[in-house]
């Protein structure tokens, strides 16, 4: 077979008809799969999943100078459409136009669209939609023969080229052909397809990396700018929403984003109230020679709940002596999960820092003097002896996070570990821990912004019924109609080793409600699944573990909607009898 080059497109020698006599200009034939004007797939049989095509007239077959065409078959093809936020031209309207007309130009019928809207290609984890197909196509569960994408960046940017074509292969193994409706090659394994597509593929990485780097570039900019990107204000602090020219336009609440690109976000101080809180837990630890847990104990007697509405613990008392955004300083890049890849904890020479940024709430001396206390706790210690600590903790909770570290009385900080060995991660390493997926820190992060907005809607919902709804002292307890107190969980979804899911709820029980709304999420933990709504009788185990199917027992309080908790907390005015 030869290859021409015309007009900047490659075509194959079959797909070419020259006339060596005359030598007019080349024309191309029609798609292989391209029926004959007025011609029509035979008829299918009508079993079920199957589309009963009907022939035309027979006379319409024939033109005056060609015998009646063979019928063509119609191909059986499903569509993959994805779009992230990149570029409105992506949008899955935009996809399934050209991938139409392709279907129709090739006599293809679209029998199923499986559709990835708002995912990044970077990887296949949250694109339930690619997951879903690949595992039906490996399932032999499918009902076409053919999937037709827009082109290959919709397939994906994966940042290896060869889990994009292991993918494809995978569809190819199991004889169904990947066709790429918007690029000018021909998917049919060629050696210049598949060079083109290598590239097209390299191309399509390539993109991410330097899109991530521009966006880290101009974070880092407005961080030293004074301008807030991303996480909640903390104890004290309140969000403040500014314009392009700095005015002040209303604080943003939790959960609450910007809505226009060119609005900002700086960090003002938050009621007086809550100032004198932080103030007092800087004098507590410093002038009383309080720790983090007992200033957290003393809080907690006095009913003062953190800015989620949860009691304090050392750990969160520990954030707010250690944070810099107390003296006014913006700092960013702690932590980085650049393309998806490993969430990594960074040392502080790599942290990007914007000194005097916001209104400090503490004396920059007063919180220096905080810092070089709680650091020299681990002076008086050996690296091996600390290392030692990290063992205890890791084998008395089975993983370790900077939360869990902070938490454990017995050991030192978090912050003390970064200063010692560079990063935690480092401090894992030498005792030999290396975690299995860091993707559960921006999942939890995720549910910790969603869960604010799922108890709002939930209020909203209940006082369109008609039902009075009141807040309790935790940011997760609702009071309904002052009879019935109600809690709110978000459960992530856990992928078992088998593959399924798995959720776990972890009722309340100080106070207990009278009935928990668990909300599973879905495997891609970005929306919620169903409701499960149980009730306090019925239930005697703080913690409940979630399959798929878990038997009539625990699936009867499963809901797809809160109708039904909508239905018990409706009022209704009862007439008085005559």
């Amino acid at each position: 077979m030869a290859y021409f080059f015309i007009d900047k497109k490659f075509f194959r020698s079959n797909d070419l008809t020259i006339d060596t006599a005359s030598r007019p200009p080349m024309k191309t034939q029609k798609p292989r799969n391209s029926s004959a004007p007025g011609s029509a797939p035979e008829e299918k049989s009508a079993s079920k999943g199957e589309t009963r095509i009907h022939s035309k007239d027979a006379s319409s077959r024939q033109t005056a100078d060609t015998p009646e065409a063979a019928p063509t078959t119609t191909l059986r093809a499903c569509a993959y459409v994805r779009m992230s936020t990149e570029h409105q031209q992506y949008s899955t309207n935009n996809q399934m136009d050209i991938v139409r007309e392709y279907a129709a130009s090739r006599s293809m019928d679209i029998v199923k669209i499986y559709s990835d809207e708002g995912k990044s290609g970077l990887n296949i984890q949250g694109r339930d939609s690619l997951t879903r197909m690949i595992a039906d196509v490996q399932a032999a569960a499918t009902d076409f023969t053919e999937i037709l994408v827009y082109d290959v960046s919709r397939w994906g940017r994966f940042q290896d080229a060869d889990e994009s074509a292991y993918y494809e292969y995978i569809c190819r193994r199991a004889g169904i052909h990947v066709h790429y409706c918007a690029e000018q090659f021909e998917n049919d394994g060629s050696p210049i397809s598949t060079i083109v597509k290598g590239v097209k593929r390299a191309m399509a990485g390539e993109y991410s990396r330097e899109l991530s780097s521009k966006v880290f570039q101009g974070a880092c900019r407005l961080i030293q700018l004074g301008y807030k990107q991303g996480g909640t204000a903390g104890f004290g602090l309140r969000r403040m929403l500014v314009d392009q020219t700095g005015a002040h336009k209303g604080i943003l609440k939790i959960g609450e984003q910007k809505s226009l690109q060119t609005d900002r976000v700086i960090l003002v101080p938050g009621p007086e109230e809550e100032l004198a809180i932080v103030r007092w837990m800087y004098d507590a630890f410093l002038d009383e020679g309080k720790l983090e847990s007992q200033i957290a104990s003393e809080l907690n007697e006095r009913g003062i709940p953190t800015d989620f509405g949860r009691e304090w613990t050392r750990a969160t008392v520990h954030q707010v002596l250690m944070n810099e955004k107390y003296i006014g300083n913006n700092v960013y890049h702690r932590t980085s999960f650049k393309l998806k890849k490993t969430h990594v904890t960074n040392p502080e020479d790599k942290w990007v820092r914007g000194d005097a940024a916001f209104e400090a709430v503490i004396e920059p001396e007063r919180f220096f003097q905080v810092r070089g206390i709680i650091i020299s706790r681990s002076q008086r210690l050996s690296d091996e002896e600390m290392l030692v600590v990290l063992r205890e903790i890791l084998l008395r909770h089975g993983r370790l996070s900077s939360n869990i570290i902070d938490e454990y009385e017995e050991a030192l900080s978090s912050t003390a570990y970064r200063h010692r060995f560079g990063s935690l991660t480092a401090a894992y390493q030498l005792i030999g821990y290396t975690p299995n997926d860091f993707r559960f820190l921006e999942i939890n992060s995720r549910l910790r912004r969603l869960h604010p907005e799922t108890v709002s809607n939930i209020i909203q919902q209940l006082e369109a019924v008609g039902a009075a709804v009141t807040k309790g002292s935790r940011h997760d307890l609702l009071y309904l109609n002052g009879e019935i107190q109600v809690s709110v969980i978000l459960c992530r979804n856990r992928t078992t080793p088998r593959g399924g899911s798995q959720w776990v709820i972890r009722r309340d029980e100080s106070p207990r409600p009278d009935i928990t709304i668990a909300a599973r999420m879905c495997s891609s933990n970005e929306t919620i699944l169903d409701y499960y709504l149980l009730p306090a009788l019925d239930m005697t185990s703080e913690i409940i573990r979630l399959a798929e199917e878990n038997g009539v027992y625990l699936d009867s309080y499963r809901f797809d909607s809160l109708d039904y908790l909508m239905d018990i907390a409706e009022r209704a005015i009862i007439e008085e009898a005559l």
